[in-house]
């Protein structure tokens, strides 16, 4: 994309907004502005690099596995402009781990990368907790903080991973590893907006007792309430997750929910239906330290970002 000498610097003068009110320091990390590209978008750490001159505050590569594996049958990615959402169901297709650490280790200086963490459909739960511990520790010196990904809906049963005894496990084992480092990073986990208030009660007792950075709110949702689209419509695209717009307030419910619960123990990014400098505001009233785009940087476009960030702006 970025071939042509000087073309880079031409898209960052265009969408990237630089204001030192806009920076902000989350669990030890100094963010540029607080407009993050949600994992999902740049699955193999193919894109980073032209990512950047979105104006991005950092970038969540991933999710990740240890092996290389195909994802889905296709198609698998669905538009329901209607609603200005998506249904997904790749399946975490990627290249495997391995290959995107050879890429990351061009990775610009100064570009802030977040690792999403996953395990290979063909992992048992019982066994799951070894693909995470392989991808960080092969990713660890080459992300800024990491993303335990139990949320997403398209992997068989691995929202079971959410319930609170395998959770802790996981997080705990993550947590070991990463204080036997001389400078541990910070590790979130990103929850599904699908959980019950008793399952988010769990989310805040396991950050507390593992002491992980914190929490992305929220995942795609399986739920299909309150769609324009034609039902016949939703019926043949199938399962998958939804995200875009129809999330948008329950994503903030969940936000609010774990921050006024907790006493505001611990930083919350807020990713879901943000499609408008009003909807990322929305979210950081809600208590969200840091913001996350997908389903809105495609529909909106690239400016998105630029419009957040002055909204912020006027804010202050």
């Amino acid at each position: 994309m970025f071939a042509i000498p000087g073309k880079k610097a031409v898209f960052k003068t265009l969408y990237t907004l630089k204001d030192t009110r806009l920076e902000k320091e989350v669990f030890g990390i100094r963010f540029p502005n607080p407009v993050g590209l949600a994992a999902g978008f740049d699955k193999d750490a193919k894109l980073f690099n032209e990512l950047e001159a979105f104006g991005f505050g950092f970038i969540e590569i991933g999710t990740l596995t240890p092996k290389p594996q195909d994802g889905n049958p296709q198609p698998r990615l669905f538009r329901l402009p209607t609603d200005e959402a998506l249904i997904n169901r790749m399946g975490f297709n990627n290249g495997g781990v391995d290959a995107a650490v050879e890429r990351l280790k061009n990775r610009p200086e100064n570009l802030i990368i977040g690792g999403n963490i996953g395990k290979n459909k063909v992992t048992s739960n019982e066994e799951a907790e070894n693909d995470y511990v392989y991808c960080f520790h092969a990713l660890f010196d080459y992300v800024d903080y990491f993303v335990v990904n139990v949320s997403s809906p398209n992997t068989p049963n691995l929202r079971a991973l959410q319930d609170k005894e395998p959770l802790l496990a996981l997080l705990s084992k993550l947590q070991t590893l990463n204080k036997a480092k001389p400078s541990p990073k910070p590790i979130l986990l990103k929850i599904a907006p699908d959980l019950t208030n008793e399952q988010l009660d769990d989310i805040i007792d396991i950050v507390s007792e593992t002491k992980i950075a914190g929490v992305i709110a929220t995942n795609t949702t399986i739920s299909r309430d309150n769609l324009k689209t034609d039902k016949k419509v939703i019926e043949e695209i199938g399962a998958g997750g939804l995200s875009g717009k129809p999330v948008t307030k329950r994503s903030t419910d969940v936000i609010r929910y774990l921050k006024e619960k907790s006493g505001n123990a611990f930083p919350v990014i807020g990713v879901g239906g943000i499609h408008s400098a009003e909807d990322a505001i929305e979210k950081l009233n809600a208590g969200a330290d840091l913001v996350q785009v997908y389903t809105g940087f495609i529909y909106e476009g690239p400016a998105l970002i630029k419009r957040i960030n002055k909204g912020i702006l006027k804010k202050k």
